[in-house]
């Protein structure tokens, strides 16, 4: 196929002024975004995407799990289309770029393609994936995992938020349960462009993040169970502190998490103390471990010591551990040929550019499962994001959108 000139490039200025008008929909506290998944805000946003799509010329599909795909057409009909998206759902105190720049970057480049007139032999969709982040409605990349068969429609719909409202009645509620069976369209290939939300492309000063592999993951919920009692009046000696169980254990993740570097990382999120008084010794203590890292083996043997060493730890002290794992995926090697198509747009552009492993979880790790998949990213400042000072350069996006624009077109091939 034959690579695009080295001219092509999208229009920066109309990316960021897009960027900037979506992050007016559903705005935080402090600068960023509070656009959680069906709520209000969220049908709000994916009404404005789709009158852009409709604008650009394009036909929007909507599934059953609500993800939209925007298609514009190919000069084959019968010819796979290339897929390009990310999610436009934030967390409740969420950036303004985190997935949203893959949508709007993904819309762009049909922008700048009708702008210079040019025919794709295979058609181009746009993807805006349903509950990427996973904050109201549990697991993570729940709506492209149904749609890569990792769960069922009927469990997706069953997930309950805080206040016990079913991920299949929120979706109704906002208007966009689609028609489509979820899973049914079929790619040519997928690519995904993202922040890199972490520091390496900044410290590094490199452009362009090439990601040749997503991070495996382990959710592991864990309870400690010791006994509740007067912090002021039990002696030292007869404490059963499920609290200084969690300390240790979290000594434990890091250690291990810090023995197998490089790539690999391990922290506790989300703890629950029982009865949670300041004059009682904690009865309970209820925490996540999140275990990442590239490598199966790796991943496997860092959650295997943790089995091992966290029960002898805490029934040293006279506590119990019970563990059990609420979220996994393998960690993705992606397409080789896409990856390629990545790495070659950014040198044909010259931006620089590294090979980089994805530290978070996209659709994209999901959507590999099935088709020849690749991710692009660009660097945030600090390395920061899932938080309202999530931020990145107009230059850093339309840098990014550069490089994604030749690889998709370059996959979808030039016919005129």
């Amino acid at each position: 196929m034959t690579a695009p000139g080295q001219n092509l490039k999208i229009n920066g200025a109309r990316l960021w002024d897009s960027l900037m008008e979506m992050a007016q929909i559903g705005p935080g506290i402090a600068g960023g975004n509070n656009r959680q998944t069906l709520t209000d805000e969220d049908a709000e946003g994916r009404a404005l995407f789709q009158s852009w799509c409709e604008a650009a010329g394009m036909t929007m599909g909507v599934d059953t799990m609500g993800n939209m795909f925007a298609r514009r057409e190919g000069a084959d009909p019968d010819a796979l289309p290339v897929y390009v998206g990310s999610h436009l759902d934030t967390q409740p105190t969420g950036g303004k770029y985190d997935g949203v720049l893959g949508v709007l970057g993904g819309l762009e480049i049909i922008r700048s393609l009708n702008d210079l007139g040019i025919q794709t032999k295979h058609p181009i969709v746009v993807t805006n994936w349903t509950n990427e982040e996973g904050t109201r409605y549990a697991p993570a990349m729940l709506a492209s995992g149904v749609f890569a068969g990792k769960h069922t429609q009927d469990w997706a719909y069953d997930r309950v938020d805080a206040d016990g409202k079913r991920f299949g009645d929120e979706l109704k509620r906002i208007g966009w349960v689609g028609d489509e069976p979820v899973g049914d369209r079929k790619m040519h290939a997928f690519f995904e462009l993202h922040i890199e939300q972490g520091p390496i492309l900044e410290a590094e000063g490199k452009d362009i993040g090439v990601v040749t592999h997503g991070q495996g993951l382990r959710w592991i919920e864990c309870t400690i169970t010791g006994k509740e009692s007067h912090t002021g009046s039990t002696p030292m000696s007869m404490r059963k502190n499920a609290g200084r169980g969690l300390a240790l254990v979290t000594e434990l993740v890091h250690e291990i998490a810090m023995k197998n570097q490089p790539n690999a990382v391990g922290a506790i999120g989300h703890i629950d103390v029982y009865p949670n008084s300041r004059n009682i010794i904690p009865g309970k203590v209820v925490f996540t471990i999140d275990m990442r890292t590239h490598l199966l083996d790796k991943l496997n043997a860092m959650v295997a010591e943790l089995m091992d060493r966290a029960p002898g730890l805490c029934a040293d002290i006279g506590v119990s551990f019970q563990a059990e794992i609420v979220g996994q995926f393998d960690p993705p090697a992606f397409d080789e040929t896409c990856v390629d198509a990545v790495r070659d747009a950014a040198e044909r552009l010259g931006y620089s550019h590294m090979d980089i492993v994805s530290g978070a979880g996209h659709d994209a790790c999901w959507i590999n499962n099935l088709y020849p998949t690749a991710m692009i990213m660009c660097p945030c400042v600090d390395g920061l994001s899932h938080n309202e000072a999530e931020d990145i350069s107009p230059e850093w996006a339309a840098a990014g959108t550069d490089v994604l624009f030749h690889a998709v077109v370059e996959t979808a091939e030039i016919v005129s």
